[in-house]
């Protein structure tokens, strides 16, 4: 590990100032994902601000029926509020689903958001990887590519987006709040993270030192209704191979709205637009559910050893429909 200055920011002010002055400093929240990076070299901050004192951490409702979480709000308390629980059940499972308990006790909500890939060749700076050291080469496309992306890819880009938290809410429309150089602003959380394209190391919208200060989930009424089902290769602290996250507004057996995201098989939380098309105004049951699979993996690219992901996520989309449908409560 290199050597770096550790300085603690009382106020959102400060922290900005000081990573303004400091181009290499990074933002320690729970440090879950960023100690690891730095442990193997693969971050290396010549400052870290500890952003931990700054209030951050409530989770309160507005006045349009909002709900606003601090983005220092750990994962394990957001994963048990009473209003998580009952108004976005997606929302508490996909965190409950995630890491270990350990960790979310420590892991932040704006951490979650922005926590790096699992890709091992990301984590390994002997293996070249464009999203480290762009240029260099993506070695996932020829190599072992078991857990990578077959949604959202590119040539210099295959790695899997990791959080569940996020799939969650890019389901639910949520938006992130954030103060910087500029002041603050509203990014729609499916704007804040970017595809790979040719600059995969540019994963996020966020300008140089911005801080993600909330993230406001809209009233939706029947997300009351909603499952996030996660298939991974054991039932503990690992991450997806396909996930679902599905809210469905039903009336007298017809699809009347609904939502749907997928994580484990993107390169960012994917949200599926087609698969909520295919569900829109069709009766509830087998059939549509397989037509929305199907639309929602249609622009899959597989890779050597990642084929199997976009059937797997097809039926990880299909159970939790038909989960979400015989169990509505």
């Amino acid at each position: 590990m290199h050597p770096f200055s550790f300085t603690t920011a009382e106020t959102a002010a400060v922290a900005l100032r000081l990573a303004a002055e400091d181009p290499r400093a990074r933002y320690l929240a729970g440090g879950t994902t960023l100690v690891d990076l730095m442990k193997l070299e693969v971050e290396r901050p010549t400052q870290l601000i500890d952003i931990t004192a700054l209030p951050l951490t409530e989770v309160t409702t507005l006045p349009n029926g909002a709900l606003r979480v601090g983005a220092m709000v750990r994962n394990s308390d957001l994963a048990h509020n009473e209003d998580v629980r009952r108004r976005y059940p997606m929302l508490s499972q996909a965190l409950l689903a995630g890491a270990s308990g350990q960790l979310r006790n420590m892991a932040t909500t704006g951490g979650n958001l922005l926590q790096r890939t699992r890709c091992p060749y990301f984590r390994d700076t002997a293996m070249p990887c464009n999203k480290r050291e762009p240029g260099t080469g993506c070695s996932a496309l020829h190599g072992e590519n078991r857990g990578h992306a077959v949604l959202g890819t590119s040539e210099a880009c295959i790695a899997t987006h990791p959080s569940d938290m996020a799939v969650a809410l890019v389901a639910l429309d949520a938006a992130v709040r954030t103060a910087g150089p500029q002041g603050e602003r509203v990014i729609p959380i499916a704007e804040l993270h970017r595809l790979p394209g040719g600059h995969p190391e540019i994963e996020t919208t966020l300008a140089p030192g911005e801080l993600i200060t909330a993230v406001e989930i809209p009233a939706l009424p029947f997300a009351a209704r909603s499952l996030y089902v996660k298939v991974r290769d054991r039932a503990s602290y690992a991450f997806a191979l396909a996930s679902a996250a599905v809210a469905v507004d039903l009336d007298k057996g017809v699809v009347r709205d609904a939502r749907v995201a997928l994580g484990g098989v993107g390169t960012v939380p994917w949200r599926s637009r087609a698969a909520e098309d295919a569900l829109h105004g069709k009766p509830a049951g087998a059939a549509t559910y397989r037509a929305a699979a199907e639309a929602a993996l249609a622009g899959a690219v597989p890779r050597e050893h990642n084929a199997f992901k976009i059937e797997l996520a097809r039926r990880t989309l299909v159970r939790a429909l038909t989960r979400l449908e015989a169990n509505p409560a």
